[in-house]
C-alpha cells in the first residue's frame, strides 16, 4: 500500500543493485568459480551476512582470494549474465518517460559498465579491480561502494539532476541496500533477504519480473506494452 498523492506519479530517477536484482547472478561468486575458490569466499560471504565483519572488510577478503587470477576470466563471466525477466524492458519504459537510470553496485566496474552500454543507463558506479600484466592482484582501487556509499551515490545523482529525494526510487535485495532502499522516495526490497523487506517501503518477494516496478508507478499493461514496442 503506497500513499497516494501526486509524487507516486511524480518519480524521476530508479537507482538499482546490479547483483541478484537487474541481473541474476552474483558476479564475485562467478569470479570466484573462475579462481576455484568458491567455498574460501562463501564463507566469507556469510560471515558479513551475520554481521561479523562489514560489508567493505567482506569484499577485500573476497577480492584477495581472486589473486592471481587471469583477466580472461573476467569476459568468461560477463558472458554467463543473464539479466532478471522484466529488467530491460523495466529500462526501456523508463527511458521512454524521462526517467534517469543508474545502477549503483557493490560489484565490478568491468560488469557494469558494460551493463550500462548495453541498456544506455544514464550513471554506474562500483568498485574497480587492479590488474596488473593481465592478472587481477587481490585489490580495489579506489573508494569501496558499500551501503553508506550506494544512499549517498542515490543523493548525489538526485541533487545533480535537480530531482527531490521524494522522487527517486530504489531497488535491491541485500542488507547493503538498506540506506539507500530508506533513503529513496520509495524503497523496493527485490526478491529480498527478510531484514531487508521488513526496512524497505514496499517488498516484492512473490513477482518474477522486474519491470513489475511500473505498476507501483501507477502505470498500466497496456501503456507498459505501447512504451516497450
Amino acid at each position: 500500500i503506497q500513499r497516494h498523492n501526486f509524487l507516486r506519479r511524480a518519480k524521476r530517477l530508479v537507482v538499482m543493485d546490479m547483483d541478484s536484482t537487474l541481473i541474476q547472478q552474483e558476479m564475485i561468486d562467478e569470479l570466484a568459480k573462475e579462481a576455484g575458490v568458491t567455498r574460501k569466499v562463501a564463507v566469507i560471504t556469510e560471515r558479513a551476512m551475520r554481521g561479523e565483519i562489514s560489508f567493505a572488510k567482506s569484499l577485500k577478503k573476497r577480492v584477495l582470494c581472486l589473486r592471481g587470477l587471469n583477466e580472461s576470466a573476467l569476459e568468461r563471466a560477463y558472458r554467463r549474465i543473464r539479466f532478471t525477466p522484466g529488467a530491460p524492458r523495466l529500462v526501456k519504459v523508463l527511458r521512454r518517460l524521462g526517467f534517469k537510470v543508474a545502477l549503483v553496485s557493490g560489484g565490478f566496474t568491468y560488469f557494469t559498465d558494460r551493463i550500462r552500454k548495453k541498456l544506455a543507463l544514464d550513471y554506474a558506479f562500483s568498485n574497480t579491480l587492479e590488474i596488473r600484466r593481465g592478472k587481477l592482484t587481490g585489490r580495489l582501487h579506489g573508494r569501496i561502494i558499500d551501503a553508506e556509499q550506494k544512499a549517498k551515490i542515490l543523493s548525489a545523482i538526485a541533487k545533480k539532476e535537480g530531482i527531490l529525494l521524494d522522487q527517486t526510487i530504489a531497488i535491491g535485495d541485500g542488507a547493503n541496500d538498506i540506506p539507500m532502499l530508506t533513503c529513496a522516495g520509495l524503497g523496493i526490497a527485490f526478491h529480498a533477504k527478510p531484514k531487508v523487506q521488513k526496512k524497505a517501503h514496499v517488498s516484492m518477494s512473490n513477482h518474477g519480473r522486474l519491470d513489475s516496478v511500473l505498476y507501483l508507478l501507477g502505470i498500466s499493461e497496456q501503456e507498459i506494452t505501447t512504451l516497450a514496442r
